[in-house]
């Protein structure tokens, strides 16, 4: 015990608690401090951690320099080399206790000024930051429906297996679920696009059913191994998190359709769910009817390529189809998505002869699938999307869509299909009435946003036509072609300086061009109104000669309008389409050329859509 006191007695003469104490003073001053002058710096946050890692990391080093070193009048010295008569650690020892007073003060100085000045100060700010967030909210996020007891979405099931190439497995059995529950009497079922933008997100429950519109989530994990599939599936009330039923499963991966349908009963059992009924509803179902499993894995992995919606993938996943297609040749659906992907890759990415080919093995592959499967809505929607797309038979497409819609009337995509096919036909009204409902599935599908804007400013409705496109830039901000809606939006409220904004936010390429030309023939600057006119003349004539069109519309010259039209038909240019819900061109709707185009290219010539009188600054011709 005498050691001990003595060893006590030793630290308290070398003033090493008196430096511990002063080092914790000094060190919550240093920190608090720092918490409230970084933010203001905008410092980045890996400061205030290492700040305080150096800070506990200093403390023992600072205890042990006390023990050793003695702070004399000729400097430090080790404590061992001065003389006792020499040692002044006690009145060294009394400045320690008025540095550590006086911190001491400092501290509660400065915790008084932080709590009754700077406290309230930044609780202003934040009610005024959340304030704007909420603004900023309620103009650029996406809202959903009112979530019903009976909606769900199935979230992509995670790869517990870890092999990125089983990802197309896991997300196969997800979009499988979709399907299934899909065929539920009154049940709700958020679709692929909108749920699978929630792989791996860090929401609550809570927050992932507001932004679907939906009471139930289904989540868990797939794993393949081998000859085993291993399955976690868990259903949860969104609003409060709570499991409604949770299930593990470790099937064989022959019985992997059983382990499917078991799955899809149990949650439907769950949501007390009916089947829809009837002779003129068949169900749909992603399987093929032969049951191989090959095939099935094939398609599943053309769905996962199909789903990146650029052109090399869309090629693989035109390889997988016909793959699925070889392995069996009766798996109706693998043929209307083969049909349908090489239609959509015809359009977007070839011309000339590649296009034509394409578009051949789109017709071959649709035809097959409805010879296969008359009843499968699938089939249908592909061979209306290729009457829509290569052959402008809008009567045909409309046929097939409808057939799509009846045979699967819960299916977002058919409603969607049919919204567009009827606006092309010249009521938009009823096409943003079906988009909505299509949305209502599928909420945060940024195209299905900018079409419904399109819609809307087709009929006139510039403000919620303004609102829709900006959810879709929310949703997609690099997406092709929404900046150039906005641009046009604002065109047509007279707005130059906005429309120019919008236009220098649309990625580069084709769009980005047509964009800055909307923009600049109301800007005022008739030098460069027609400097912008000529560039997309001279790039992309071909490519966009319905938009070069628009652009004379809006200059307000009837004639080279007509004469871009008939170049745009001559090249069976896909603008054709918007023909009827254009304002632009519509302008010109009493003009006999107006109704003779409309003649040649096989649609009406009256519309519910609206045109619009543009104040262009300019009105000479070039």
């Amino acid at each position: 015990m005498q050691n001990r006191g003595g060893f006590f007695h030793e630290l308290r003469r070398r003033n090493v608690f008196r430096m511990a104490g002063l080092y914790v003073v000094a060190a919550w001053l240093i920190i608090q401090i720092s918490g409230t002058v970084l933010p203001m710096l905008d410092a980045p946050a890996w400061i205030p951690r290492t700040l305080l890692f150096l800070l506990a990391l200093g403390f023992v080093p600072a205890l042990i320099f006390s023990w050793v070193f003695e702070l004399t009048p000729e400097g430090l010295r080790r404590e061992g080399d001065v003389p006792a008569g020499q040692s002044i650690m006690s009145e060294t020892g009394q400045r320690m206790n008025h540095m550590i007073i006086a911190a001491l003060v400092l501290a509660l100085a400065f915790f008084g000024f932080d709590k009754f000045v700077l406290a309230p100060k930044r609780e202003a700010a934040l009610v005024t930051s959340a304030h704007d967030e909420a603004a900023k909210q309620a103009t650029t996020t996406p809202s959903a429906p009112a979530a019903t007891d009976k909606s769900i979405a199935v979230l992509p099931l995670a790869n517990a297996g870890g092999n990125k190439d089983e990802q197309f497995f896991s997300d196969g059995l997800s979009e499988n679920l979709i399907i299934a529950l899909s065929q539920f009497e009154g049940l709700t079922v958020i679709g692929r696009n909108s749920a699978f933008q929630f792989r791996d997100s860090k929401d609550d429950s809570r927050t992932i059913g507001e932004k679907l519109g939906v009471a139930t989530l289904l989540e868990g994990s797939v794993q393949h191994a081998g000859d085993v599939v291993r399955v976690s599936a868990e259903l949860i009330n969104a609003a409060n998190g709570h499991t409604l039923w949770s299930e593990r499963y470790d099937r064989p991966y022959k019985d992997l359709f059983a382990l499917q349908d078991d799955i899809t009963k149990q949650v439907a059992t769950a949501l007390k769910a009916k089947l829809l009924t009837g002779n003129s509803l068949p169900a749909q179902s992603d399987r093929p009817g032969s049951g191989s499993l090959e095939a099935y894995t094939a398609f599943l992995q053309g769905r996962f390529y199909a789903a990146r919606f650029n052109e090399a993938d869309e090629r693989q996943a035109i390889e997988q189809f016909t793959a699925a297609t070889r392995l069996d040749p009766s798996y109706a659906l693998a043929w209307a998505e083969l049909s349908r992907t090489a239609t959509g890759t015809a359009a977007r990415y070839l011309e000339g002869e590649p296009a034509q080919k394409a578009y051949a093995q789109a017709r071959e592959a649709a035809t097959t699938a409805l010879a296969l499967a008359p009843e499968l809505a699938a089939a249908h929607g592909a061979l209306g999307f290729l009457h829509l797309t290569a052959d402008f038979d809008w009567a045909g497409a409309e046929a097939e869509y409808r057939r799509a819609l009846q045979l699967a009337p819960n299916d977002g995509k058919a409603k969607f299909d049919l919204g567009e096919l009827l606006a092309a036909r010249g009521t938009p009204d009823r096409a943003a009435d079906l988009t909505r409902q299509a949305l209502a599935t599928d909420p945060l599908n940024g195209r299905w946003h900018t079409f419904l804007s399109l819609y809307l400013s087709a009929l006139g409705q510039q403000d919620e036509a303004k609102q829709a496109v900006l959810e879709a830039i929310a949703l997609q901000p690099g997406a092709s072609a929404f900046h150039q809606q906005l641009a046009l939006i604002e065109v047509l409220r007279g707005d130059a300086k906005a429309a120019l904004a919008a236009a220098q936010q649309e990625p580069p390429g084709p769009w980005q061009g047509i964009a800055l030309a909307l923009a600049q023939q109301i800007g005022g600057d008739s030098a460069a109104a027609d400097e912008a006119l000529k560039r997309v003349i001279e790039q992309n004539a071909e490519l966009v000669s319905y938009q070069i069109a628009e652009l004379y519309a809006l200059r307000n010259d009837a004639d080279k309008t007509f004469e871009w039209l008939d170049r745009a038909w001559a090249s069976r240019d896909p603008g054709i389409e918007y023909l009827l819900t254009d304002p632009l061109i519509l302008r010109f709707r009493e003009d006999p050329r107006f109704a003779a185009f409309c003649k040649k290219v096989g649609l009406p010539a009256t519309t519910t859509a609206k045109s619009m009188d543009v104040a262009v600054t300019r009105t000479n011709k070039s």
